[in-house]
């Protein structure tokens, strides 16, 4: 059995994105289908159950983001690491700020993305940060497995990348960016925020 092919055929007719990937889209799909008195409900209930900036910055993200950004709080949970979402959608000037950061006065830099240049600029990445109590680790083991549950929900993790390791970094890549480089991806979303087309079709 072709467990991908089952998967886009479940995803075909349940009138989501057709990946191969059973993500949050899908599974939140087919309990709506299921359970349709009960489906509105669960999906509330784990956004409430977040902490408030998590929910925050969570809803700046695209609709068909946000359950994976939940999912992602909560398989952390279940795995015993205590995470929040701490940044999600930055418009281009909130990330031509960012950059200014470190620069020009030689201080440490927080991104090398300009605005436009950052996926955080069209609502489908997000940045996690572990935490132990209220205290905030900057950096921790716990970020790589972090990573491999996020991989496992089918997002794109900043750890795998190779010029610069952004470990609390995930995106959610769509469908027609497959195969495409991180250069590639962000020229099309430049070109489709400027028509503005949407992002997932």
């Amino acid at each position: 059995m072709d467990i991908e092919k089952l998967i886009r055929s479940v995803q075909k007719e349940l009138g989501v994105e057709v990946d191969g990937k059973a993500g949050p889209q899908t599974w939140a799909a087919i309990a709506k289908r299921l359970i349709p008195d009960q489906a509105p409900s669960l999906v509330s209930t784990a956004v409430t159950g977040l902490d408030a900036r998590s929910k925050k910055n969570i809803e700046t993200l695209l609709p068909e983001v946000q359950p994976y950004a939940v999912a992602l709080i909560q398989k952390a949970a279940l795995n015993g690491i205590q995470a929040k979402v701490i940044s999600g959608h930055r418009t281009y000037a909130e990330q031509d700020a960012l950059y200014a950061k470190g620069r020009p006065d030689n201080g440490p830099k927080v991104t090398n993305a300009k605005g436009g240049q950052s996926n955080h600029n069209f609502g489908i990445a997000f940045d996690i940060g572990i935490f132990e109590g209220t205290a905030y680790l900057g950096s921790s083991p716990k970020y790589k497995a972090l990573g491999l549950l996020g991989m496992d929900l089918g997002l794109d993790w900043g750890g795998n990348w190779k010029s610069f390791k952004d470990q609390p970094h995930f995106q959610l890549r769509p469908s027609w960016a497959n195969g495409m480089n991180e250069r590639e991806m962000l020229t099309e979303l430049r070109k489709r925020k400027s028509e503005d087309q949407k992002v997932f079709v």
